[in-house]
């Protein structure tokens, strides 16, 4: 969730010192499965083990799914940091995820930020590939399509409200591009991140793989927006 800052305040009991410490100084342990690793580094003393586990089994159930329907060629290792020191929510940088454990604490039913994430690890866009409302827009869009628990997080796509606007990305964005897979190309998406890896997004792509203009599209989708 990349430019998404949220920042919460950090709290261990003077009881959970000594294991902290001596959990701090553990190694990143690395995960193998089904031809993935994942390099899962916690610097969180107190974050909670249960919820880093399920943090690993979504990776490990929707990169592979992602990396298939995407990008073939996606890297075949992540890593993972649990950091006390970033205070936004999750952030990607290249085949790296920081997650922040503060949220978490707050939300531990949040696991698909990590198929958020994930996703823009198989996106791997280059410098300049598009806008970057596209970039979060088809990450929601994913979360939305192979999310593991969405409902117990109680994430949903919005509904249209007349204000919104394709550029206002993530969720907005996403349920604009499922309107436009289910009405005009069921492999929009797809098509649609090929352009942008390859960096071969220009605004015409839209009436390419639609027929219609990006605002004519959004006007459409505004005068009937059931998905």
């Amino acid at each position: 969730m990349q430019g998404l800052k949220r920042t919460m305040g950090l709290l261990c009991l003077s009881v959970c010192t000594l294991p902290a410490l001596t959990y701090a100084q553990e190694p990143p342990q690395t995960i193998a499965r089904d031809g993935y690793t994942l390099e899962y580094t916690n610097k969180s003393p107190d974050f909670d083990t249960a919820v880093g586990r399920r943090l690993i089994d979504a990776f490990f159930q929707v990169y592979p799914q992602e990396a298939a329907r995407y990008n073939k060629k996606a890297t075949k290792k992540v890593g993972f940091v649990i950091d006390p020191g970033y205070e936004g929510v999750a952030a990607t940088s290249g085949d790296v995820i920081v997650f922040n454990p503060a949220w978490f604490r707050a939300h531990p039913g949040d696991i698909d930020v990590v198929t958020h994430e994930a996703m823009h690890v198989v996106q791997a866009y280059p410098s300049d590939a598009g806008p970057g409302w596209i970039t979060e827009g088809i990450a929601d869009y994913v979360r939305y399509k192979f999310g593991v628990d969405n409902a117990g997080a109680k994430w949903a796509l919005p509904a249209f409200k007349p204000k919104q606007h394709y550029t206002q990305s993530y969720r907005i964005t996403a349920r604009f591009f499922v309107w436009v897979e289910k009405n005009k190309n069921k492999d929009f998406v797809k098509k649609l991140d090929a352009a942008m890896r390859g960096k071969k997004y220009t605004d015409k792509i839209w009436k390419k793989l639609t027929g219609s203009t990006l605002d004519e599209l959004w006007n459409e989708y505004a005068a009937n927006p059931a998905i």
